[in-house]
Formats: structure tokens, sequence, C-alpha cells
């Protein structure tokens, strides 16, 4: 049986890896590489902060290649959506018909990721949705993986948990508020080992920083409201 070709959305987080896991385990997807958006200025990857040659060492680590895209600051939603759906046509050409996400159980999130995939023709694949997400993070602690927490929500955490790598103890101190998995952007994180990996990736850490996002928000009645996070930052060189 030939297998579907896919390419994954991969930001160097917990969830990516673990979906990454799971997808290789159903022998049902012919994995053609990983693909991760960069800010292009920074040369870093969104909201996790992580720099783009750790990103190239994990797929190194991993044995696939790495597609990169970039995306400037002051880019539109438009500039985004164009960006990312000449990639995916680019992907599409190669024989490429699905994407794998990590996405657990954002439904507007994935409702829309299907929508754009399904503007060229191409579908999403969502190996750990609907998951428990406590039993996900348990599992992915016993199977072997290692995460480091890169950025966290300041109202949430403190400044000593960035930098500080996630295992049961930590997991049974989380705040009641925050989803084990920090499905709603609670925290974010960087994975330097596991089952995927031929060896561990190395890296070292450097300062915490707090950085503020000003961002907006749609209403249900479609009214937009100005927000404002706060995130302590784990420099990882």
């Amino acid at each position: 049986m030939n297998k579907k070709k896919i390419s994954i959305s991969w930001s160097g987080g917990k969830d990516s890896a673990y979906a990454l896991y799971q997808l290789l385990q159903s022998r049902e997807y012919e994995i053609d590489s990983l693909h991760t958006v960069f800010d292009a200025d920074l040369k870093r990857v969104g909201l996790h902060g992580v720099p783009e040659h750790l990103i190239e060492a994990q797929a190194q680590a991993i044995g696939f290649p790495l597609r990169k895209i970039y995306l400037s600051k002051d880019n539109s939603h438009d500039t985004y959506e164009r960006t990312i759906r000449e990639f995916c046509l680019k992907l599409k050409a190669q024989g490429i018909d699905h994407v794998m996400y990590g996405d657990i159980f954002l439904e507007d999130l994935k409702a829309y990721r299907d929508l754009q995939l399904g503007t060229v023709d191409m579908e999403g694949v969502y190996p750990i949705w609907k998951l428990n997400t406590r039993e996900l993070m348990l599992n992915f602690i016993n199977d072997g993986f290692k995460t480091c927490v890169c950025a966290a929500n300041t109202t949430m955490f403190d400044k000593s948990q960035a930098g500080k790598t996630i295992d049961d103890n930590w997991l049974n101190h989380l705040p009641e508020n925050v989803d084990p998995c920090g499905e709603n952007g609670e925290f974010h994180t960087f994975v330097y080992d596991g089952p995927l990996f031929k060896q561990p990736v190395k890296f070292t850490l450097g300062d915490v920083v707090e950085k503020t996002y000003e961002y907006k928000k749609t209403e249900d009645d479609g009214t937009e409201v100005e927000m404002k996070s706060s995130f302590w930052f784990q420099d990882i060189r």
C-alpha cells in the first residue's frame, strides 16, 4: 500500500513532537519534511522564541528535512494567509496532500486550518486531537521525551518556571487554571530529547525576560477588543 505523503507543522514544542511520534506509529504516512514559521527579522519561532539554529538541530536529530517559512512582524493577516497558501501550493505540486498539526482541542483553530487547506485541496491530520491533556503529558514524560518551558504567561507562572524541564513533579504543581498541555497558550516548550531523536539537542539557557504582546480579539458579536498578554521568555541558545 502506498503511504500518503505528509508535511509536519513543527513549532519545536511538545505537541508537534508527540503528534509526530503518534503519526509515525500509524505507519500510514510518508513524512516528507518538517516545516516551521520563523520571524523574518529575529529568526525565531513566534511565541516560542526558539532560535532557527535549534529548530534545525531538532530536524537533524530527528532525521527529516526542514522547510522554512519567514514572516515579518508587520505582515498583515492577509499576507500571512497568502504566504501559507503559497507554501501549501508548493507542497501540493510535489505530491504532498496532507499536513500534520499538534492541535488538541481548539475547535476554532482546527476549523480555520481545515478551511485554509481546503482551498488548495489538502487535508489536515491531527494525531493527538481530543486526547485528555493530562494523560497526554504523563505519556509524553513516560515515553522519554524531555522538554523545557521556553515561554510562560506571567499571570499564571512566576519567573523561576521559565527554563524548567517538565516532569511529573512540575505537572502535579500546575495552577488549576492551566491546561496540562498549555493548549490555551498558557505556556510553550522546546523539546530536546526523546524517542524521536537520534541524539539530544544541545543548548544552553540564557536570561529570562518579560515581553508584552498587544493584539485584537473578535468577540462573538463581531466587535474587536484590545487585548494584552505578558510572557516570561527563556532565552535558549
